[in-house]
């Protein structure tokens, strides 16, 4: 794909959603951070179900260590995982408190130090908590940047560095949000659904699909 090509299909992504944020639900750095830590393998919806009755009972590191590990997982048993991600909230919270004052680092290496925070956490935190122009690719993101042809590898790392390379630093901060929307809505895994797609003559993918 070319430049002219890749800066349209970002101009009307924008156009569409001009603010793009995660359908994560948080009001806090932290929020965000147990959130994302509980999504993987899970659906968004599931987690702010879950999220929704544990924040006000606990949104903090504190708070959720003084709720105590079987406490958490009585709020969080409906996500997939939840056992383990239990855990590693109950670590990444002590971890916090510890080192942190209780604080979220803004800050990738100490984000990816924290027990289940990888990379793309730790970009999703940094992005949408802080403002970086980093790109957390997920499945969604990996699938549109590869079917489209917007930024192809073969692996989540060689797509993001391929994203962060090609994307003009006006789109940086908010393509990552756009991008999985789209994947999420419009550039389905089984059927995309290109007959509704604001970008589909933009995009170089050989078997488009018709409603």
């Amino acid at each position: 794909m070319n430049k002219e090509k890749r800066h349209e299909m970002l101009t009307r992504l924008r156009d569409d959603n001009p603010n793009p944020t995660t359908e994560l639900e948080f009001n806090s750095p932290f929020e965000l951070l147990i959130a994302v830590l509980l999504s993987a393998q899970a659906t968004d919806v599931s987690v702010n179900k879950a999220t929704a009755k544990l924040y006000p009972i606990a949104n903090t590191p504190q708070a959720i260590l003084d709720l105590g590990l079987d406490e958490l997982k009585s709020y969080i048993k409906t996500i997939g995982l939840f056992n383990t991600k239990a855990v590693n909230t109950i670590k990444t919270c002590q971890m916090l408190v510890d080192l942190h004052g209780g604080e979220i680092p803004e800050d990738r290496e100490a984000l990816e130090a924290l027990p289940g925070v990888g990379r793309k956490t730790a970009n999703v935190v940094l992005n949408t908590a802080f403002g970086w122009p980093t790109i957390a690719v997920d499945t969604h993101i990996y699938r549109v940047s590869n079917r489209t042809k917007l930024a192809m590898g073969k692996t989540v790392d060689n797509v993001e560095q391929k994203l962060l390379k090609v994307v003009p630093k006006e789109f940086k901060v908010d393509v990552h949000h756009w991008l999985i929307l789209h994947g999420r809505y419009t550039c389905v895994a089984r059927k995309p659904r290109c007959g509704s797609c604001l970008i589909e003559d933009l995009c170089e993918f050989s078997s488009k699909t018709e409603l």
